[in-house]
């Protein structure tokens, strides 16, 4: 079995059910399937994809995506869902790492593939609206290629510790184990539709909101506009959405909104960031129905744990273990700890990754004895509940995001007169986490920071820009010389 396979069958069984609800119109499985073999052949024929090779997809959210994912891998091919949100050069930096020679993207990112095309002369682009070119009355014969469970599916780039992204490499193995956990756990049948509202090329989305649906039979309400946030509230009502994956913030406004008493929704899921107490407080203190709690992350599918549907659901935890999935407080020599003593959070199963794309170093790093390091730091309870309390990596969180400050301090660090720079994260009620800046500049030298974040911006995504700057003299060291961000995220909350 493989997920292009998988979805075939359920399409079959599907044909004519709705599988994407897009604003008026609406997809029908048959039509999808069709899209997604007619493209799987082009991609042979005329781009000359072969099983293996690394086809990128920089999508913004459209019903396009799921046949052009769908495609892509029935053409034996490994699928580089791209951040929308990133410029020109980052996307760059994966293209050359995973070489990929062909990129599938939208008329909104033309000019970002054009400016692509003059540092990668091989890459070749394939608009998603030429779909309607494509001939789907041959599509029932289409004869995919043997694919296994084993074999590479996608590649999910996440901020590495050097500041550039690494690709965490899933099979169609370990993205099956995810769905069908996923679908046990969440009790997700085939008159489910699940609300997309946030990015589809987030692992989180991927597999919850794109995958899931599509292998149960589902349907996805895909969202044309998030704003005002009650568009969103009249789509769940207008297609009758039962499943609502989304970020902790969104959950605030879904509260403090005006809900009918005949609302559709009966389970939303909080992911891609910590949830909050309050948030948590606020939403059952309005909504009758459950808001639960989950933790992954790309290298593992994502999803890990999440707290049961029918209770007990306790606040700032992440719940238990999916099935199928082992989690384990260890230390750093390996060894398991008892319930309530602290350590790193570590997770196994067949959901976990096969590693990072020709990175050995780090995928020895990440992988011990079968375990996957996810960097983060919690316990369990007495109960076999989990609880992060602390984040190993010196990672931010922005909008479900990962954000590696090192990244954003090399970009600082190119600014004329900059002599140090830190950047932390510190809590924003709306994106989670949002980076700022301390920075010292060299004898005689003046910046302002308007500039300065201009720069920033210029080469990085809006949601890596720090918030503001905060200029100092000189910035905290310990003996060895190394900057102390605690002193700096202590400073800036306090």
């Amino acid at each position: 079995m493989n997920l292009s396979l998988a979805f075939a069958e359920s399409a079959r069984s599907h044909q004519q059910r709705p599988a994407i609800f897009w604003g008026d119109q609406v997809f029908s499985y048959d039509t999808l399937l069709a899209q997604a073999h007619a493209l799987s052949a082009h991609l042979g024929k005329e781009f000359d994809v072969r099983p293996g090779d690394r086809v990128a997809l920089w999508l913004k959210n459209c019903p396009e995506f799921v046949p052009t994912l769908y495609g892509v891998l029935g053409a034996g091919a490994v699928v580089v869902p791209i951040n929308n949100f990133l410029k020109p050069d980052e996307v760059g930096y994966i293209l050359k790492d995973c070489d990929a020679n062909v990129i599938i993207t939208d008329t909104a990112m033309a000019e970002g593939v054009q400016k692509l095309s003059t540092t990668i002369p091989k890459l070749r682009g394939w608009n998603v609206e030429e779909f309607a070119k494509l001939n789907t009355k041959g599509s029932a014969e289409f004869a995919p290629p043997k694919v296994s469970e084993k074999d590479l599916a996608i590649i999910i780039y996440t901020s590495g510790t050097t500041g550039h992204p690494k690709g965490a490499m899933l099979s169609h193995g370990n993205l099956l184990s995810n769905v069908e956990s996923c679908r046990e756990v969440l009790e997700a049948v085939d008159i489910d539709r699940f609300v997309v509202l946030l990015p589809m090329f987030h692992s989180f989305m991927m597999t919850v909101g794109v995958l899931l649906p599509t292998i149960v039979g589902g349907s996805l309400v895909l969202v044309k506009s998030l704003h005002p946030p009650k568009n969103i509230l009249q789509e769940i009502i207008q297609h009758r959405a039962t499943i609502l994956p989304a970020i902790p913030q969104f959950f605030r406004t879904l509260a403090n909104a005006q809900v009918p008493k005949e609302f559709p929704l009966r389970l939303c899921i909080s992911g891609g960031a910590p949830l909050p107490g309050e948030i948590l407080r606020e939403f059952n203190e309005k909504m009758p129905i459950p808001l639960i709690e989950g933790y992954g992350l790309s290298e593992a599918s994502p999803v890990v744990s999440l707290n049961p549907i029918n209770g007990p659901r306790k606040a700032g935890s992440i719940g238990v273990p999916i099935p199928g999935v082992e989690v384990s407080v260890q230390d750093d020599e390996g060894r398991a700890l008892q319930q309530g003593e602290t350590g790193e959070i570590c997770v196994r199963g067949g959901n976990v990754m096969q590693g990072y794309w020709n990175r050995p170093d780090e995928t020895a790093n990440a992988l011990r004895g079968g375990w996957l390091l996810t960097g983060d730091i919690g316990h369990q309870d007495s109960e076999g509940y989990f609880y992060i309390t602390d984040r190993k990596k010196d990672m931010l969180l922005v909008n479900g995001i990962n954000v590696y400050p090192r990244e954003i301090e090399e970009i600082i660090y190119q600014y004329p007169g900059i002599k140090e720079a830190a950047v932390v994260g510190v809590p924003d009620a709306r994106r989670g986490e949002q980076p700022l800046a301390f920075v010292s500049l060299g004898e005689g030298k003046q910046v302002e920071e308007k500039a300065l974040l201009h720069f920033v911006r210029e080469k990085l995504a809006d949601y890596k820009v720090p918030k503001h700057v905060v200029f100092m003299d000189a910035l905290p060291r310990n003996a060895t010389g190394k900057i102390l961000k605690t002193a700096l995220r202590q400073q800036a909350r306090g």
